[in-house]
């Protein structure tokens, strides 16, 4: 017979109760582990699974927009490129660490552009005719009287240039020791010769204001080169011309430069070598723009092309 245990078995209710509750047990912090583990990667396949509904979506054709072949078009594909990239961010919060090193991915290249648009040569591409824009300029009016006869007028590119042969030079600013020593006074002095071979008028262009403009004029004694403001930049953006000359305090202005113009249509430019952002202060050429390598030009002689 089997030996008889000194003290009777629990019964099943008792047997119960002893066990250990559920969230006592060890595998407690395994199941915690597990599900934030699980959440990344459900943010992460719910990540991949956006960016493939999107790309499916792009994938039809846009009735309509393209005719019948149903092209693309650039406006959905930046749409939903932002889209993605909107999505993409919402789900690196949700799976952890990941949004601020993209942030921080983010700034640096931001920071590096800034860093980079010191010194950048530019490429040029200027059109074949002159654009058209609105100046607004200071004119004298003797009929207002006062110790300040000028009202404001605006001229066009039209009124300055269409039906003419002319000279158009542009530079980075009124009063400037290269611009004031040497291009607009020989320009001045050697209207009559511009005449001679053909030259309607001969167009100084200055990115300032024309209150500075008629000033910089009446200090040169000007009497045949007339001046235009491009206080707006309208004019040196048309042309492709542009730069920032933030080192120096200028803000943007033009690059240096001259062109023929007939019915203003760009016979010949002339253009300045090493076209660049914020650069040194030897970053300013002088000599392809010049009225004696333009007179050259005119003549039937070698000349210096500048840039092209």
């Amino acid at each position: 017979l089997p030996t008889q245990s000194s003290s009777p078995p629990s019964p099943p209710s008792e047997r119960r109760k002893k066990r250990r509750p559920l969230k006592e047990r060890p595998q407690a912090s395994l199941i915690v582990f597990t599900s934030e583990r699980e959440a990344g990667e459900r943010a992460k396949r719910r990540d991949r699974q956006a960016r493939q509904r999107q790309h499916r979506r792009d994938s039809e054709p846009i009735a309509g927009r393209q005719g019948k072949e149903g092209r693309f078009t650039k406006e959905k594909s930046k749409r939903s490129e932002m889209m993605a990239m909107s999505m993409s961010r919402m789900t690196s919060r949700c799976a952890g660490r990941v949004a601020p090193a993209r942030r921080l991915a983010v700034n640096a290249r931001a920071h590096a552009r800034t860093q980079a648009r010191t010194s950048v040569v530019m490429t040029l591409g200027i059109p074949k005719k002159l654009p058209s824009v609105t100046f607004h300029t200071r004119v004298r009016d003797d009929s207002i009287g006062g110790d300040n006869p000028f009202k404001w007028v605006d001229v066009t590119s039209e009124d300055y240039f269409k039906g003419k042969r002319v000279v158009l030079f542009s530079l980075p600013g009124a009063f400037t020791p290269t611009c004031s020593t040497y291009q607009l006074p020989n320009f001045e002095k050697n209207y009559d010769e511009f005449k001679k071979l053909g030259i309607d008028e001969i167009y100084c262009m200055s990115v300032n204001d024309s209150f500075v403009m008629n000033k910089w004029a009446q200090s040169q004694d000007l009497k045949h080169v007339k001046v235009i403001p491009d206080g707006n930049v309208e004019f040196s953006k048309a042309m492709g011309l542009n730069v920032q000359k933030d080192n120096h305090g200028f803000g943007q202005r033009s690059w240096r430069y001259a062109v023929i113009a007939k019915d203003m249509e760009i016979e010949q430019a002339f253009i300045e070598p090493g076209k660049c952002e914020n650069g040194s202060l030897d970053s300013d050429p002088y000599g392809a723009s010049s009225p004696e390598n333009i007179l050259k030009y005119l003549k039937g002689e070698d000349f210096d092309k500048g840039a092209q």
